[in-house]
């Protein structure tokens, strides 16, 4: 099943929820159970409990689910309370009141024990600050973890051999800390947390501490990670272009509350607040809206199963020099053009992949339309977007990219939700081709479109 919501697909809606918070406070202060049982003191602002009791309010009603395989972002500026909310996601910070649900058990209920075996083995995290051990080399740092839980030295060795691999750090077994970059140490962090095959990882602003250059790496190798290993991913940041890019669903945080909660998209065009509005109103909506948001339907789809003149009647109704080709179910053959059918006709040819135009560029439908420019502008037909099985779903070109950044950003200066435009493919939902029509159909279809 997938969930629609303003036009855009979202994650598996009956995707399996890995962790669960309902209705968690952290106060800070010798009255936080008496803010927490009093109805008027638990809706006072921040500065009112502060006055009245010297209370200082961390967290309060947080509630969000979390699926199974999902990169969830937590993002705010300083103070929001994002990282108190991921430190007491594993009770590195016991909360006030509230449930804290990981694979079905509240985790508020644990002992000591149960509470070390959590951590050692279902979560794993990383710090801002790396965390490591300076006397210990990259290769004993990586397998700490593992040592604790008592593993033999080979197997360690073995599995942390094996994450260093993947961080980038292979030949840099035997090296203290010391002798590696910020970005390097980081790595080591992170293969420290995944050797111990955590079913969650949790980020707490990793990458913040380094140059911008190291920075983007590192956002694109812990992406490729996640692409491999699928893990479940909790990740705070306070930069919202961090956020946009490796997020699949971001929760915007301001003075210990969560103020919304969507994919990179709905965040950008569909601001719950002007908070939230004033937040990411510098993003570039180019880093965020895709193929399958700009898209539009053509005006004319051939079939393969058309005959050359049919098809090259239905192109001159349509006052268009080309058209997309495809075949059952709508995968995509390729592209033709009027001279490329009269030539076809001229040599008394009858099927149209004898007139296709190799000359064709595809992206996917969750392709950013920074990338998108440059394919469009080097391409001398439309990009035709396509899903994993080739099966075309629209096609984007430079007027429908201007038209899409304007219409954002005339939303966003109204404030109005996003629309779906129905036809033209703005919503997102593809054309379903699952009849063959017959050739008599498929060319008034192909001249009504």
């Amino acid at each position: 099943m997938v969930e629609e919501q303003n036009g855009i697909t979202s994650l598996d809606a009956d995707r399996e929820v890995c962790v669960e918070v309902d209705d968690l406070w952290k106060l800070f202060g010798a009255q936080a159970q008496r803010i927490v049982e009093d109805p008027e003191l638990r809706m006072a602002s921040k500065e009112e409990i502060l006055q009245k009791t010297g209370c200082v309010v961390g967290l309060r009603n947080v509630s969000f689910e979390v699926r199974r395989g999902e990169f969830f972002v937590l993002m705010g500026l300083s103070g929001s309370g994002k990282s108190t909310l991921i430190r007491c996601i594993i009770r590195l910070a016991e909360p006030t009141i509230g449930r804290i649900i990981i694979n079905g058990e509240d985790i508020l209920a644990y002992d000591e024990s149960r509470l070390s075996h959590l951590r050692r083995h279902t979560t794993g995290m990383v710090f801002q600050h790396f965390g490591l051990l300076p006397h210990r080399s990259v290769l004993d740092n990586a397998a700490y973890g593992l040592k604790v839980r008592g593993f033999p030295v080979e197997e360690r060795y073995e599995r942390a051999r094996v994450f260093i691999e993947k961080v980038g750090l292979k030949g840099w077994e035997h090296h203290l800390p010391a002798a590696l970059s910020g970005g390097m140490q980081q790595r080591v962090g992170i293969a420290r947390a995944l050797t111990g095959d955590p079913e969650i990882l949790l980020l707490d602003e990793p990458f913040s501490g380094l140059d911008p250059l190291i920075r983007r790496q590192m956002q694109d190798d812990l992406m490729e990670l996640q692409a491999e290993l699928k893990k479940t991913l909790l990740f705070v940041t306070h930069d919202l272009h961090e956020a946009l890019k490796v997020g699949d669903r971001i929760a915007i945080m301001r003075d210990g509350e969560i103020i919304q909660i969507g994919s990179p998209e709905e965040v950008i065009t569909s601001p719950s607040d002007s908070y939230v509005r004033q937040f990411v109103q510098d993003a570039s909506p180019t880093r965020v809206l895709t193929a399958r948001t700009v898209m539009e339907q053509p005006p004319v789809l051939l079939y393969s199963w058309q005959g050359p003149k049919a098809a090259l009647q239905i192109l001159r109704d349509a006052n268009v020099d080309s058209a997309f080709v495809v075949a059952r179910r709508g995968r995509l053959l390729g592209m033709v053009t009027v001279e490329g059918l009269v030539r076809l006709i001229r040599s008394k040819g009858t099927f149209l992949k004898d007139a296709l135009d190799a000359d064709l560029t595809t992206c996917s439908a969750d392709a950013v339309v920074e990338d998108l420019v440059p394919l469009v502008a080097a391409s001398r037909y439309p990009v035709a977007v396509v899903d994993e099985e080739e099966h075309f779903l629209g096609e984007v070109y430079v007027s429908t990219i201007i038209a899409s950044m304007i219409r954002e950003q005339g939303e966003e200066e109204e404030a109005a939700p996003v629309e779906s435009d129905g036809e033209t493919g703005v919503s997102g939902e593809p054309r379903v081709y699952d009849e063959e029509p017959s050739s008599d159909e498929g060319t008034k279809e192909g001249a009504q479109q």
